[in-house]
């Protein structure tokens, strides 16, 4: 795809990423920087496919965003060797901070959708001096409950034995769009897109391995509270197949800094309503001093800052003017949820 730089990065525990980077990384000290994973059945295009849609235009041009492959997840990716063996949740997060590092990037926001969406909320709370915030889509911080846990067996058994099985990819289907299928506008061309995707793109005995690391993952839900200490939006569709332990997730955490966003009558945020979310992701930003000179539909543009047009004699006051890469500069002063809360309280 033109504009996305691709390269591998080794991390500290010898495990290599395929990262994908848009934007220019000679101006990360200036712009947003925020740091993708996708979940199973997917990988870094599907984000990609989200930063270009039109309403993303504006936020790209004044952005990086840097797409993380989780291994053997990559577009035709061969099969992992047998004596690979596969990271944990955790571990993974922990080797995200290599990426960070290779790029030479201080601040990211991480953007992460279920299964990548935990592994950011790990790294958050693992690098919290290097994660600005988190943009959470169906995140879950509880382990693998008992129904959830057979049918992943099954399909784990499936794809490792006779490749992308129908049954397989009616649950990853079901974990992706979720609830009432038929009822969402334009759920038949996404499903037959996302089924020709799992079909065509992605290898699946490197998908089970990832769902069976998702499986196993540990549970978040004691360590919220107290370690998850970088701003926090939780995303969920109301008809999510997870929408429940989403709220579990928002309940265990610090409501000072975490917030749930629910949109109706959706099982897939990224699919179903890139416009909404994207209109949250912005707000979200400017909220954490990001981005802040980026228009939102009805709020006018301004590029001048005074407390007052005139001096006390009534006559024109000189005006500080900003350029939008000025404006755009992270200042973390700027903006708080935090403090907007505490001062409304």
């Amino acid at each position: 795809m033109s504009g996305i730089e691709q390269m591998e990065v080794v991390a500290a525990s010898g495990r290599t990423f395929t990262v994908h980077v848009q934007g220019d990384l000679s101006k990360t000290d200036s712009r947003a920087v925020f740091l993708t994973v996708h979940d199973m059945g997917s990988n870094h295009s599907s984000w990609v496919e989200f930063v270009a849609h039109p309403v993303m235009k504006e936020t790209k041009d004044r952005s990086v965003f840097i797409h993380v492959d989780i291994p053997g997840q990559e577009d035709g990716a061969k099969d992992l060797p047998n004596d690979f063996v596969f990271p944990t949740m955790q571990m993974i997060a922990e080797d995200l901070i290599a990426v960070v590092d290779h790029l030479k990037v201080k601040l990211v926001i991480g953007l992460g959708e279920g299964a990548g969406a935990n592994i950011l909320a790990r790294f958050g709370m693992a690098y919290p001096d290097r994660c600005m915030g988190l943009v959470l889509i169906h995140c879950t911080s509880t382990t693998a409950g008992v129904m959830e846990h057979f049918k992943d067996k099954i399909i784990s058994w499936k794809l490792n034995n006779v490749g992308m099985h129908p049954t397989a990819e009616q649950y990853l289907i079901f974990h992706k769009f979720g609830h009432q299928l038929d009822s969402a506008e334009n759920k038949e061309r996404l499903i037959k897109e996302y089924q020709d995707r799992l079909q065509s793109k992605i290898n699946p005995k490197n998908l089970r391995k990832y769902v069976e690391a998702f499986l196993k993952r540990s549970d978040l839900s004691g360590k919220l509270e107290s370690k998850l200490s970088v701003e926090t939006l939780l995303v969920t569709g109301a008809k999510a197949s997870h929408v429940h332990t989403v709220h579990t997730m928002h309940q265990s955490c610090n409501k000072q800094k975490a917030s749930l966003l629910k949109i109706d009558d959706v099982g897939d945020v990224l699919a179903e309503c890139p416009e909404k979310f994207a209109q949250s992701l912005q707000l979200f930003s400017k909220g954490l001093g990001v981005l802040t000179s980026l228009p939102l539909s009805g709020v006018d543009r301004q590029r001048t800052f005074s407390g007052s047009s005139t001096d006390e004699e009534a006559r024109p006051r000189r005006q500080r003017t900003m350029s939008m890469e000025e404006y755009d500069t992270p200042n973390l002063r700027r903006f708080s949820f935090s403090n907007t809360q505490a001062a409304a309280n």
